[in-house]
């Protein structure tokens, strides 16, 4: 019997206290997402993703992405890899396809997706994590921070790990229209208006070079816009010649005001629907 009240605090609170999170089944899926409240791991059954080699134009980035992970499913040493730039030009889609194209080879190489809102649960997470046998991409995609924005700090136990240091079973993988992360003007704003305006600018900027990797990406030009439509058309057997392809591609794209490879997508996905082909 438990007569002290401190000692009945504790009990209680020790029967509601969640169980400690076990780790799931990582030989089930090849991809997982994070969610908090309660923390858990979901396995993905089936990840968007699209081949390889039918990213066009991004060439430099995906050789050096593709080495550096292969060399982290080796086990060997892998830099934690920032990609930026424009929007559309398949930042995110090159980390999952890299993924995909290394699985086969490296059945313990998995991928975790992480979302931005969730980062300050990241410490539970790359514990869960560190214990384990196999190697895990941690994946956010569109990284950025506002203004009285604290997020960025947890982001430093994935970059820098702490006192117990990042996890040698876990590399980070971010996308970002930012090359800073941060906007412009809040960095403009720390140097003019700040007490010791240096050193709050260099906190925030410093975040993108714990990065050992920065790959940066570029608005595609008009032959590399057609070149991804036309990969998609062979890959998945739609059949259109070239000339009506180019006119209808450009007028496609001058109705979006933009040029890139998600726009080539979105052109692609309307072929495919008009010539009745099913995409897979």
């Amino acid at each position: 019997m438990i007569d002290d009240p401190m000692d009945r605090i504790a009990a209680a609170l020790e029967r509601i206290a969640p169980a400690p999170l076990k780790a799931p089944d990582f030989a089930g899926a090849s991809a997982f997402v994070w969610h908090t409240a309660p923390d858990r791991l979901e396995p993905v059954a089936r990840v968007s993703r699209i081949d390889l080699d039918l990213l066009v134009g991004i060439e430099r980035a995906r050789d050096t992405l593709l080495e550096n992970t292969r060399q982290f499913a080796a086990g060997l040493p892998a830099n934690n890899a920032l990609l930026w730039g424009a929007r559309g030009m398949g930042k995110s889609s090159l980390v999952k396809a890299i993924h995909g194209s290394l699985h086969a080879d490296f059945p313990e190489l998995k991928i975790v997706e992480l979302q931005r809102e969730d980062l300050p649960s990241v410490g539970r997470l790359l514990n869960l994590l560190r214990g384990a046998s196999e190697r895990f991409i941690l994946y956010c995609d569109d990284l950025s921070f506002g203004h009285d924005d604290a997020h960025y700090k947890s982001l430093k136990a994935v970059l820098d790990g702490g006192i117990e240091g990042r996890p040698e079973n876990v590399v980070l993988y971010a996308t970002s229209n930012r090359r800073h992360l941060m906007p412009r003007d809040m960095i403009e704003n720390e140097r003019g208006s700040g007490i010791n305006p240096g050193e709050a600018v260099e906190e925030k900027v410093s975040l993108s070079d714990r990065f050992g990797l920065w790959l940066g990406f570029h608005t595609c030009d008009q032959d590399q816009y057609l070149s991804m439509i036309r990969g998609y058309c062979d890959a998945h057997g739609v059949e259109i010649d070239d000339a009506t392809l180019r006119a209808e591609a450009v007028e496609w794209q001058a109705t979006r005001g933009s040029r890139s490879g998600r726009v080539a997508w979105q052109y692609f996905t309307d072929l495919a629907g008009r010539k009745g082909v099913a995409l897979r």
